[in-house]
């Protein structure tokens, strides 16, 4: 398996002899309902669309199912996605849309996609177990910490991408809470790797959720406590080889 890494939540996985993008956030501004004042996230630089042959989706905000980015992806390709991310694509045009909930399956040539209890924002979204069912290899993928107490029943696997760090609000609490969650998910999963999400690339972010934010974690405390596996932290544009 091949990872690569972009921003925020996005990746390109080449698993099962697909190229997957997932949660992809590749040029443009990042905002929620055109708030900037708010939150807005700014990539350093665009990134130049890769030629992929399946669209996976975990959520349907637009940090997950960014609209930008989903304007530049020819609308014949391959989605599968949470219930709300099917919607928004179908809204843009894409034709070839397979919306599953947790507990659902789904296959792609021979890639198995399995989704499990994701965040609840409001509604339970999405996480995913990807198994190349010709070689075993295994992938689960979260981007917000929200561990599925089923997701147990799912492993072992070989690749986890989850976050490692909480980012927290006053008042409110963790709304990303890898920190709080990825103990146990390595002690249930006992994956070989851990990739760090959510919180990574080279982004500039402004508004007043930025400034409020509190961040805490890193891959120094879960090393501790995890020696068995690797925690590699990517580096945008760089691919990862997990093999």
């Amino acid at each position: 398996m091949q990872a690569t890494y972009f921003a925020a939540n996005g990746w390109l996985l080449d698993l099962a002899g697909l190229k997957i993008l997932v949660d992809p956030w590749l040029t443009g501004s990042l905002c929620f309902g055109g708030q900037r004042w708010f939150f807005e996230g700014r990539l350093s630089h665009d990134w130049p669309v890769p030629a992929v042959d399946l669209l996976l989706l975990s959520q349907g905000l637009e940090d997950h199912a960014h609209p930008e980015t989903l304007a530049l992806l020819p609308k014949d390709l391959p989605v599968v996605a949470s219930p709300t991310a099917a919607k928004r694509v179908r809204q843009l045009g894409f034709t070839q849309v397979t919306a599953i909930a947790p507990g659902q399956a789904t296959t792609v040539g021979s890639l198995e996609i399995r989704a499990t209890k994701g965040a609840p924002v409001p509604q339970v979204e999405n996480g995913y177990r990807l198994t190349d069912t010709g070689s075993g290899f295994s992938c689960y993928y979260e981007p917000h910490g929200y561990v599925d107490p089923a997701t147990k029943e799912l492993g072992p696997v070989d690749v986890a991408i989850s976050p490692i760090q909480d980012m927290a609000l006053p008042l409110v609490g963790p709304i990303v809470q890898g920190r709080r969650t990825a103990p146990g998910l390595l002690r249930d999963l006992q994956p070989r790797y851990l990739l760090p999400t959510a919180t990574g690339g080279d982004v500039i972010y402004s508004g007043l959720l930025d400034r409020l934010l509190r961040v805490r974690g890193s891959a120094e405390e879960l090393r501790a406590i995890a020696p068995a596996t690797q925690i590699l932290e990517p580096v945008a544009g760089q691919p990862l080889e997990l093999v």
